[in-house]
């Protein structure tokens, strides 16, 4: 993990705040994580929810590894992820606990997220496209997101929202669509700045969880490779 927490240019602020590039950032400090799995997974934790619970589970081959990205994309590592949505619902998600920020503080966050894909636009699928449908999620809360039962379902303990629909504690980065008639994996790049401001909260602690994942409402294998994560802090002094 790389951490910068020296001022980022006023351009980028603009985009951040909406603010002109020109204003006074004065009292606002805004700082980055860089997470490259070429390097390391660098201790982010993988989990699977929108399930039945109490079942079998072994046709939904909900698999996870450190393992090396598709071979067209060169040698470096990546964090993989796949899952049979059978359920019409599968979120595939990952999280880091964040540390050392000012308590009990309001931070703004953006998010830019680098991945494989092999969903081209396009394709029809069961419930849904295999590339459009399937939605890419990014947020943050001040309590470690779990995988809990509710009813007869896997469910996150945390509001993540639904498929296309932001929840409390997420934000949609888009779909994991490449280029018409692609036939091989390809890198996306997928980010948050021109999204509503997604502001969460830290603990009493100094503490966030970062979270990452696919939402899925297409009735197939999904497998996806992350390569990289940056996110960007801004808060109030």
């Amino acid at each position: 993990m790389k951490t910068c927490r020296k001022p980022i240019f006023l351009i980028v602020l603009a985009v951040l705040f909406g603010c002109d590039p020109s204003s006074d950032t004065n009292g606002i400090m805004v700082f980055s994580y860089s997470f490259d799995f070429g390097a390391s997974q660098d201790n982010w934790e993988v989990d699977f929810t929108d399930f039945p619970a109490g079942v079998d589970s072994s046709s939904y081959e909900l698999k996870f590894a450190y393992t090396d990205r598709p071979s067209n994309l060169g040698n470096q590592k990546s964090l993989m992820m796949s899952g049979n949505n059978q359920s019409d619902d599968l979120f595939m998600f990952m999280k880091r606990k964040i540390t050392d920020l000012t308590p009990n503080t309001d931070y703004t966050l953006v998010f830019e997220v680098e991945l494989a894909s092999n969903a081209p636009k396009g394709l029809a699928g069961i419930g849904g496209a295999p590339g459009e449908s399937v939605f890419l999620k990014a947020g943050a809360a001040s309590t470690e997101p779990k995988r809990v039962i509710e009813g007869n379902q896997y469910a996150l303990n945390v509001n993540k929202g639904n498929q296309s629909d932001p929840g409390e504690m997420t934000t949609v980065l888009g779909d994991i669509a490449v280029s018409y008639d692609t036939q091989e994996y390809a890198l996306i790049n997928r980010n948050s700045a021109g999204n509503t401001p997604f502001i969460a909260r830290s603990n009493s602690n100094g503490e966030i969880w970062l979270v990452i994942g696919t939402d899925s409402g297409f009735e197939g294998t999904t497998t996806v490779y992350y390569t990289r994560i940056n996110v960007v802090f801004s808060a109030t002094n």
